[in-house]
Order: structure tokens, then C-alpha cells, then sequence
């Protein structure tokens, strides 16, 4: 266009880095106060820097009019890790060009105009930390409003004043406040992480949904990606030369995201159409962010649950406790036609990064989603840990699913495709009215995601940012909007509160008031311990002076809190993270290596279990395991498995059997009394599956099983092994003659009969699952050995019913009797672990909470600060499990209705919030382990006090998590409180001490000479005001003693437990008492339950609850009681309150 107007030939240029602009900007003589020993927090850099060029000639056209400044006088220096090579490129991709003459046009970007008319076009770049992409755009877009209209030799000023306006913007914490900025003319959002592990989101996620069709958008590739956004395509380098084509994402979960995609709406046009014209440029920004955000909400949901959906089953090939994923095993199980998908992700070093996650058990983004859309077979098959086995459930909605249907034959067998229909997917909506999705909702409901609520906090003006008293005035003013808008919060209200305290403890370094930075960082302990920032609180305190130092820790949260940065180890003591795939063994192992091995292949994990394994592979031999039997045995584990998925059973059958059956076992065809078929084998029953016509003979259920012996029959001249099963309910016997299976048979039923009647015996249905491992490792061992001492050896498994011959264990008729189940929270662990506390807390219909969330729950505490949760109308986990530190949980209680309270060993109450399962509150102000917490019931507001082993006791407000009251209990050695009547009953040792809630001693109760002698302690108490008693218990005592309130000199009356070695623990349900502990029973040491009726002083139970001791005991409504036992057993049970 130039050349036609006459203008002559454009010149091309090299585009160079004139300028670059660091902060900070402001030095510290300059600034004096303004940021006083912020700047030991970093290292110091230079202001601004210019490129470094030759002395320029004297021609007036090259240097403009008032350009005064001396280019020479500044360094070529550039800041560390920031890269400009690539930089001219980037502003000016096709070069850029000068010309002398009148502009025809106006420049989309200032240009330098020269005398002689010389026009230079230039760019402005800003390098940033984070991706805040839209909000920069904003921000230069007003810088270019202004320099629009400033003269060439001011642009550098203007640039510059830009630079240092942008450098006092602090990035908001992770979470729900956003700050807004006026850059005049626009108001600039710089948007949070929704979590500190996640991006920043300052993008607009559907731009790629307008330019490509969601099928293009689901290809991946490896490599260099290029995307021409005109044309609307995709090339590839790693794949353009070589011609290889890109996987597709699995068939169906890339049909339920598409149909996700097309039930969006993608234009803004139509959402803001019911709406008034907006006349106020930035509510109409404000509008189009808020219907942004939501939309990007709803395209971050759909493709997290794509990535569930493609990567949901890799956790059944993880081993947890040797960080090891079994690769190969979890491809075995993908369709054929996903073969070359998952073979090129599991290479990458994203799946890689996955892989750490999953294995260090995060619950980030996508556990909480695999949590949540979890099935309830899922949900029940986790507490049951056994072998993985398809369900009938499962076998008939793989049969019913056309879909499944059609994906399987395609990328299995590719059959003519003629007769094939594939269902239709609906049509992309197109159209302003709202898309009927009714037909598709079973597999891909409509979305109706609900962003997060969000907040906007405006920074004050910044007026002359190179000015360091208006800096001065500008943090002022800053932590003074700060101060007031958390006035304005109530209590409640903590998420927000956090956010506040972070960002005025970044303000309070700047100013340089440290003391006051520190005690606002401190502050999110108690509000949200997940934004701390822990290198920038630890650097703070490294660069304090001796003076500032010794201030601080006159303030015992600042003392607790510098300790606290300083001994945490650093990055070099970090626990290795690396992920190992599995492979088989390649030299002989012993058993501490074999057991390793066991587990990292994902057979089992049950110590104790492999080591029956080993003894009974390693029969008649050295102890020691060969490469190739490991191998065999393997492959013979793996081979079974693999059968027991491709079991088909005949509708006639599957109405026979529970939904949440599975066939484990199959029996060669054989002739029984009943007819020819297969014998199967489920968790319930055995029945025969006749051959023929196919059809279903019911042999027994396991309950129903009298007998079981492995006798001959006599055919001809031979005599044929044949397994005989006698029922209960039926005179006839079953016979099978099973023939070399028989014996294996024998062994099998017989093991799963016994586990049965454990199960019903103990209420305990984890008896049944581990009977079925047993049962499952039989089978794989004389598979893999092959030889006439196999069955012997694969007897060394047949743990229960060498359990019922060798030791009968009745359970006493009261214990049956008061026994309703039992629940196993190490389920799916290595062994047994000891549980420390039980909570038990009632459902409540909170708005905040979904209906399924409202149920009851069950707190379990288990060993290094481990918290699993139960819903307790099912007996089903509810959350798996929160990191509570790793000292040992000493104490559990439910604060309102919204929050539970966990004191642990290591001095810190930690605060669970119960609607979004998160614990991101710790309260530090103990100084030794808490041992003790107790509500005020009744109180507003709700009031909790807690104590700890020096007798320290604080009350604290709920809502404020503040400390109301704070008193010393003499003697120290503080085990337990309770409260009545506004007096503090505390166990101290040899003493209890009765103390007011302010503090004042009333009465003390010392122990007996007796127990003084004895060296015994008191570990809990019962108050029954009514009766004018009071209960307590000793270590190490067989016995509860029960005093007079009236007078507590008085010798007690005590009520000695028969058979009982000493006393755990002690509750009040109704008018009786409970009491826990250990003592003998049959011939050994059990967990033991005496329940006491309080007006006859007498025991009226005696429970033999456990194999190990009782531990702990809470009150579940006063209908039920439940019992936690010791490591060796590590079961909860659960008792029947009359």
C-alpha cells in the first residue's frame, strides 16, 4: 500500500532490547524507612538497565527532540533467569521496517517519529511469574491509552512508572479472593489459584471449544504442537515426518466428554441477551467475567472427569507402601483398541507426575472427584479387600449395554460392521434454545457446576509509584482497607480471613515491620494452614536482627512459630518420592524379600499371610525362593484372574445369585449326584453350573454346611476321589466326583466354611474375604508346584480351619448376643494397626452439606496421626483418610456441628472441617501433648477446653478460635478432663484435682495408700451428680472404685472385674458404665467389656470383645456402644446398648 502511494521501499531493521525495567525500584537509600530490612529478603538488583549501544552519530533524525538521557551511562546488565534472546522474535515475528514520509495509517503500537519523519515501531513486553494472560493484556491495553498521547521522549518515564505500578501488586494467596486494580481506564481482576496446588486460570478455557470440534480437541500428541487458529488445524512435529497417527482417547469416555462439550454454552451472547445493555464499561466487564468463570468452571469439571474416567483403575495396580505400579498388569486389562493410547501416556512424564500423587495418596482435585463419583460397590468393596473379581451386577451390565456392546467387538474382534448401529450422538447445539439432553442423561448427565464462590478486593491507588513516600502511603493505606474489611468478617468466615492476613503480612515485610508480618503469618494456623508460606516466614526470621529476634520470642506464638519454621528439616531429608514399576524377581529371595515382592505385585498385602505363603511354597526345602517358582506362581495368580473376568454366566443364573456376587473359582466339567456341569465357587455359596442346557443347581450356601469330607467311590476297578458336602437343612448328601481336583476341593470348601462361621460368629464379614484369599492362594500354589506333596503344601493356607479344629473359640452366648458387627479400618493395609480414639457424630441436614454427607459418621483414629471416616448408616468409608501430623491422636471432639477437634501427641489441636472434609486449621498455643478436649455443651458461644500433659487447661471460643481462659493444674502429668457444673474435673497422676473454669482449686482427691503403694495412676473418670458419685479408674488395676462427692476423703467402694488384668478405659451410656480392658478367656489374653449397672453397683456383662485390648470406647446416641482394640486385632466392634 505504501509503494502504491509513491512511498518508497520499506527498509528492514534488526528489532534489539532497548530497555528492560526490574524491580525493585525504589532504593534502599532512597526509600529509607519505606522498606527497611525487606531488602536482606532478597537480593539486591538493579532499577532499570539499557542496552548498551555504539555512540550514535550526530544526524538530527536519529536522536529525538528532548531525549537528554546519556545511554551510555547505564549497564547492559539483565536479570537473572530471565531470557531475552527470543524476545525481538516474539514482538516482531515477520521483522520490522522504517520509512521516511507521511503515515497513511495509525499504528497499532506508539512509534518513535523522527525529524525527518522517520517512524520506528516498538513493543512493550512484560515477563511475569505467573500466567495472569488476560489481566496483563488489560494492564497494557491502558498503558497504550496513555502513551497514545505522551511525546516520544517521556515514553521510557511512562514505561517505567508502568513497570513499578505493576511490581507493588502482590499475587492474591491461593483461594477465593481476587484483587482488582484501577489502571485507568479499565478496573484490572489479577485472579487466585483455586488451590495452592493448582495454575492460575487467567484464560478463557472455551477458545479452543469455538475453533475446533471436541473429537480435534481430544487428540493427543507428543512433541511440538503447532495450531493454526485461522484455519482451524493441527500439526504436529514429532508425527509430520514419520507419518505415525495419534492414539485416540478411549472409545467411551471420549463419547461422554463430547456429549458434555455440546451440552455447553460456548457464546456470551446468548446468557447476557435476557439482560439490560450494560452502560458502564466495567459492570459490563464485571458481567462477562462472572459468566467466564462459570464457564470455565464447567470445562475444568468435564475434563477432570475425563481424566477420572481414563485413569480410574490404575489405583487397583498401585502399591502404596512400596511406591510401585505394576504397569504391565493395568495394560492387560485396557481394550485392544486402547492399547496404543495407554502405551504412549504411560511413557510421558505427566503420567509420571501422576503416578507420585496417587502413590503419596494427595487428596487433590482428582481424588476428590474419583471419591465422589465413586460407586457404592466401590465404596463397599473398599472395606472388603479381596481378590478383584467382576460382580454379577457388573457381568449383567456388560451384557445389557449396547455401547459396551458395540466399543468391545469393535477393539476386540472387528467383525463386519453392517450390522452394527452405533447409538447417535445428539447434535452440537447451534441454536439459542436449550438442548434436551433426557436421552442421555444415564451416561453423561447435563451439568450444573456451581463456581465457587469468589470475593474482589480493590488495591488503593498508587500514584506516583518512583516516589517512596507515596510507596510509604500506598502500604498504608493498604493495610488499612486490609484491617477494616476483616472487622467487617464475621468469625465464621475464615477462608476469607486467611486471605486477608496473608496479603497484610506481605504488606507488613514491605513496610519492613517483620514483628507484625510474623503474627499475621502465624494467624493462618488458625485459619487456613495450607497458604502458609513456609520459606518466606523462614527467611524473614534468618534475616531478623538480635534485637528483633529477642522481641519476638517474648510473644509465646512468635516463639513457638520461629521454632517451628527453623526445625523443620529441609529438602535434602525429603522422603524419596520415585516411582518403581514392577518387575519380576531375578535372584533368590528370602522372606523379608519375598514378602516384599508379594506386595508390589498386588496379591496381597497381609503380611502374616505371605508368610504362610512362603512356608508353603518353600515345603520339604531350604527356605528360600527361587526366580522361576515366583514366576510360576505369579503367572498362575494372574492366569486365574484373568479367567475369573472372561466367566459369562446365563441370565437364568445370574437371578439365582446376590448382585454383589462373584464366581471365583470354576471346577473342570465333573459328574455329580445332581447332574454334569461346574462347580463355581462365590463369597456365599457353591451351586452347579450344568452343562447342556445351561442352567443353575443350588449345592449349598456355606452357612448351611454340616459337613465336608473327600472320600473314593468304587467305578470298575478304580476307585474315583469324590468330595461328599452334608447341609443342615437337607437329608441328601452332594457328591462330585472330582477326581484329581478333589483334594484342592476339599481344602477350599473346607477353608471357606470355616471363615463363614468366624464371620457369623464375630459379625465380622472380613473373615469371609480373607477365607477367600486363602482359598485363592491354594489354588495358585498347587498350580504352581505341581507335584504329589502340592496339596500338603497348599494346606499351610488353610488358616481358619486349622483354627476351628485346633482351637474351637465359641463366642459366649452375652457377647453374641450384644455384638452387632464388626469393621476393619486397615483393611487393604500390610497388618493390623492400633486404634487410638473413636468419635462417634450424628447426622445433621445442613444446607452446606450434599444429602449423602448428612449421614452419621465414625471417627477413627489410628497410629501416626491417621483419622479414617465411617459413614455410620452403612458401616461404609466415608473418607479415607486426613494426615493429622504423625505423633500418635490422643483425644476427639465434635465443636458444633461444623467441626472436629483432634489433640495429638505432638502439642497441636487440629480443627476438621466436616462439609468439606479439609483439615486446614491447627491450634498451637499448647506447649506438651494434648490429651483431653471437652465442650460446654449448652454455651453461646460454643466453648472448648483442652489440657495437656503439664497441666496446662485453655478454654478457646469456637467461633474465634481464641483463648478465653488459660490456667496451670498443680502436680502436672494432666491425662483427662471432664466438666460439670462449671468445675473441671482433672486426672493428675496419683491425684484428681477440681478446679473452677477460671482457674481456682476447689477439692482434690488423693489416692489410697493401696494404690500409692501399687505406683498406680488414675486414667479416667466418671461423674454421676445424681447418685452423688463419682467413678474412677486405675492403671493397671483390675478393679473401678466409686467415691462419695460429698465427701471425697472417704475410703471408695470398690467393684473388683473377674478375670480382668487391668483397665483401659471407661464410658457412661444410660445408668450404665462401661469399662474396658484386658484378662483372660480361653486359655489366653482378650479385650474385655464389663458393663456395670450404676444402681446395683454389679457387673451385668462381661463381653470378650476383641483379641487384643480394648482401647477406646465411645457412645453412639446411647443406642450403641463401640469398641476399638489394640494392634494386634486392630478391628472396631460394635455393641447393642439395653
Amino acid at each position: 500500500a505504501a509503494q502504491k502511494r509513491g512511498v518508497r521501499s520499506l527498509s528492514p531493521l534488526d528489532p534489539e532490547v532497548l530497555s528492560v525495567f526490574v524491580p525493585p525500584f525504589i532504593s534502599k537509600e532512597d526509600s529509607q524507612g519505606a522498606v527497611g530490612n525487606c531488602a536482606t529478603l532478597g537480593k539486591g538488583r538493579r532499577r532499570s538497565f539499557r542496552k548498551k549501544r555504539e555512540k550514535p552519530k550526530t544526524e538530527a533524525w536519529k536522536s529525538p527532540p528532548g531525549d537528554c538521557k546519556g545511554p551510555d551511562s547505564e549497564d547492559i546488565s539483565i536479570p537473572g533467569g530471565v531470557d531475552l534472546v527470543a524476545l525481538p522474535q516474539l514482538c516482531f515475528p515477520d521483522d520490522c521496517c522504517f520509512y521516511n514520509g507521511t503515515a497513511h495509517w495509525e499504528p497499532s503500537w506508539p512509534s518513535l517519529v523522527g525529524a525527518a519523519g522517520c517512524f520506528v515501531p516498538f513493543a512493550v513486553c512484560v515477563v511475569s511469574r505467573f500466567p495472569y494472560y488476560n489481566s496483563l493484556k488489560d494492564c497494557l491495553s491502558c498503558l497504550l491509552t496513555h502513551l497514545k498521547l505522551c511525546k516520544d521522549f517521556e515514553v521510557d518515564n511512562h514505561i517505567k512508572d508502568f513497570a513499578a505500578r505493576l511490581s507493588l501488586i502482590p499475587s492474591p494467596p491461593p483461594g477465593p479472593l481476587h484483587l482488582m486494580f484501577n489502571m485507568k481506564p479499565l478496573h484490572v481482576v489479577f485472579p487466585s489459584r483455586a488451590d495452592p496446588d493448582s495454575p492460575v486460570i487467567d484464560l478463557d478455557l472455551h477458545l479452543p471449544l469455538l475453533c475446533f470440534q471436541p473429537e480435534k480437541v481430544l487428540q493427543e500428541a507428543d512433541g511440538l504442537i503447532l495450531i493454526d487458529i485461522d484455519h482451524g488445524s493441527i500439526t504436529c512435529s514429532k508425527f509430520s515426518d514419520s507419518g505415525v497417527d495419534v492414539p485416540d482417547i478411549p472409545f467411551l469416555v471420549a463419547q461422554t466428554f463430547i456429549q458434555r462439550v455440546q451440552s455447553l454454552q460456548l457464546y456470551p451472547e446468548l446468557h447476557l441477551a435476557h439482560l439490560s445493555s450494560s452502560t458502564d464499561l466495567n459492570e459490563g466487564r464485571a458481567r462477562q467475567r462472572a459468566w467466564q468463570q462459570t464457564l470455565n468452571s464447567c470445562i475444568q469439571h468435564i475434563t477432570l472427569q475425563l481424566l477420572v474416567g481414563i485413569f480410574r483403575e490404575v489405583k487397583n495396580h498401585l502399591n502404596y507402601e512400596h511406591r510401585v505400579f505394576n504397569s504391565e498388569e493395568f495394560l492387560k486389562t485396557r481394550a485392544m483398541g486402547e492399547q496404543q493410547f495407554y502405551k504412549q501416556v504411560l511413557d510421558t512424564y505427566m503420567f509420571h507426575s501422576f503416578l507420585k500423587a496417587r502413590l503419596s495418596r494427595r487428596m487433590d482435585a482428582y481424588a476428590q472427584m474419583d471419591l465422589d463419583t465413586q460407586s457404592e460397590e466401590d465404596r463397599i468393596s473398599g472395606m472388603l479387600v479381596s481378590p478383584r473379581r467382576p460382580t454379577v451386577e457388573k457381568m449383567a451390565s456388560r451384557k445389557s449395554s449396547p455401547l459396551n456392546i458395540t466399543h468391545r467387538r469393535m477393539v476386540v474382534s472387528m467383525p463386519s460392521l453392517q450390522d452394527i448401529t452405533l447409538p447417535e450422538l445428539p447434535a452440537r447445539n447451534f441454536s439459542l434454545r436449550i438442548m434436551d439432553t433426557t436421552g442421555c442423561r444415564n451416561s453423561s448427565p447435563v451439568l450444573n457446576v456451581a463456581p465457587k464462590s469468589t470475593y474482589m478486593f480493590k488495591i488503593p491507588e498508587i500514584h506516583f509509584p518512583l516516589m517512596s513516600q507515596c510507596i510509604q502511603t500506598y502500604h498504608a493505606n493498604f493495610v488499612t482497607l486490609l484491617s477494616k474489611a476483616m472487622n467487617l468478617l464475621g468469625p465464621d468466615n475464615s477462608l476469607l480471613l486467611a486471605r486477608y492476613f496473608y496479603l497484610r503480612g506481605l504488606v507488613h515485610l514491605m513496610q519492613g515491620q517483620l514483628l507484625s508480618a510474623l503474627s499475621d503469618f502465624q494467624n493462618l494456623y488458625k485459619t487456613d494452614i495450607r497458604i502458609f508460606p513456609t520459606d518466606l516466614v523462614k527467611g524473614t526470621v534468618e534475616s531478623m536482627s538480635a534485637s528483633e529476634r529477642s522481641q519476638a520470642e517474648k510473644t509465646p506464638e512468635l516463639r513457638r512459630l520461629i521454632a517451628e519454621v527453623l526445625d523443620k528439616p529441609g529438602e535434602a531429608t525429603k522422603a524419596d518420592d520415585a516411582v518403581k514399576h514392577f518387575e519380576l524377581p531375578k535372584k533368590h529371595m528370602q522372606l523379608e524379600d519375598f514378602v516384599k515382592r508379594v506386595q508390589e505385585s498386588g496379591i496381597v498385602k497381609d503380611t502374616n499371610i505371605i508368610h504362610r505363603l512362603f512356608d508353603a511354597l518353600t515345603v520339604g526345602q531350604q527356605k528360600l525362593i527361587d526366580p522361576e517358582t515366583f514366576r510360576d506362581f505369579y503367572n498362575c495368580w494372574k492366569e486365574t484372574e484373568a479367567q475369573a473376568q472372561e466367566v459369562s454366566l446365563p441370565s437364568l443364573v445370574v437371578e439365582h445369585l446376590d448382585k454383589n456376587e462373584c464366581v471365583y473359582k470354576l471346577s473342570s466339567s465333573v459328574k455329580t449326584n445332581r447332574g454334569v456341569g461346574k462347580i463355581a465357587l462365590t463369597q456365599k455359596r457353591l451351586f452347579l453350573l450344568t452343562e447342556g442346557r445351561p442352567g443353575y443347581v443350588e449345592i449349598s450356601t456355606f452357612r448351611n454346611i454340616e459337613e465336608v469330607r473327600s472320600t473314593t467311590v468304587a467305578f470298575l476297578l478304580l476307585r474315583i476321589p469324590t468330595l461328599k458336602i452334608k447341609m443342615m437343612s437337607k437329608k441328601d448328601v452332594f457328591e462330585a466326583n472330582l477326581k484329581s481336583e478333589c483334594d484342592l476341593w476339599h481344602l477350599m470348601v473346607k477353608e471357606m466354611w470355616a471363615g463363614k462361621k468366624l464371620a457369623d460368629d464375630h459379625k465380622d464379614p472380613q473373615y469371609v474375604q480373607q477365607a477367600l484369599t486363602n482359598v485363592l492362594l491354594m489354588d495358585a500354589v498347587v498350580g504352581t508346584l505341581q507335584s504329589p506333596g502340592a496339596i500338603y503344601a497348599a494346606s499351610k493356607l488353610s488358616y481358619f480351619d486349622k483354627m476351628k479344629n485346633e482351637m474351637p473359640m465359641a463366642v459366649p452366648k452375652t457377647t453374641a448376643e450384644t455384638l452387632k458387627h464388626k469393621i476393619n479400618p486397615s483393611a487393604g493395609e500390610t497388618g493390623p494397626q492400633a486404634i487410638d480414639v473413636l468419635l462417634y457424630t450424628p447426622g445433621y441436614l445442613d444446607p452446606a452439606e450434599k444429602v449423602e454427607d448428612a449421614h452419621p459418621k465414625l471417627w477413627c483414629a489410628l497410629s501416626e496421626g491417621r483419622v479414617i471416616v465411617f459413614d455410620a448408616s452403612s458401616w461404609t468409608i466415608h473418607q479415607h483418610c486426613f494426615k493429622v501430623g504423625t505423633s500418635k491422636v490422643n483425644c476427639m471432639v465434635m465443636a458444633e456441628q461444623s467441626q472436629v477437634w483432634v489433640g495429638s501427641d505432638d502439642s497441636i489441636i487440629y480443627i476438621i472441617n466436616v462439609h468439606s472434609m479439609s483439615c486446614n486449621k491447627q491450634l498451637t498455643d499448647h506447649r506438651t501433648g494434648v490429651t483431653g478436649l471437652i465442650v460446654q455443651d449448652g454455651k453461646k458461644p460454643s466453648e472448648v477446653y483442652s489440657c495437656s500433659l503439664d497441666g496446662t487447661v485453655l478454654a478457646w471460643d469456637v467461633s474465634t478460635l481464641q483463648v478465653t481462659c488459660c490456667f496451670q493444674v498443680p502436680y502436672g502429668g494432666l491425662t483427662s478432663i471432664s466438666l460439670h457444673s462449671s468445675n473441671l474435673w482433672c486426672c493428675t497422676g496419683s491425684n484428681i484435682v477440681v478446679m473452677t473454669t477460671h482457674g481456682s482449686l476447689c477439692k482434690e482427691l488423693r489416692t489410697d495408700e493401696d494404690l500409692k503403694e501399687a505406683q498406680s495412676s488414675f486414667l479416667g473418670l466418671q461423674l454421676l451428680p445424681e447418685q452423688g458419685q463419682l467413678w474412677t479408674a486405675c492403671a493397671g488395676r483390675g478393679e473401678v472404685c466409686i467415691w462419695s462427692l460429698e465427701d471425697l476423703a472417704q475410703a471408695p467402694q470398690r467393684i473388683h472385674l473377674q478375670d480382668c488384668s487391668e483397665v483401659s478405659c471407661m464410658i457412661r451410656v444410660k445408668r450404665q458404665i462401661w469399662v474396658g480392658g484386658k484378662g483372660p478367656s480361653q486359655g489366653r489374653l482378650k479385650g474385655k467389656i464389663y458393663v456395670i449397672d450404676v444402681e446395683r453397683k454389679t457387673v451385668e456383662k462381661e463381653l470378650v470383645a476383641h483379641a487384643d485390648t480394648v482401647r477406646t470406647l465411645c457412645s453412639a446416641e446411647d443406642r450403641y456402644v463401640l469398641s476399638g482394640s489394640g494392634r494386634e486385632e486392630g478391628k472396631i466392634a460394635i455393641w447393642k446398648v439395653e
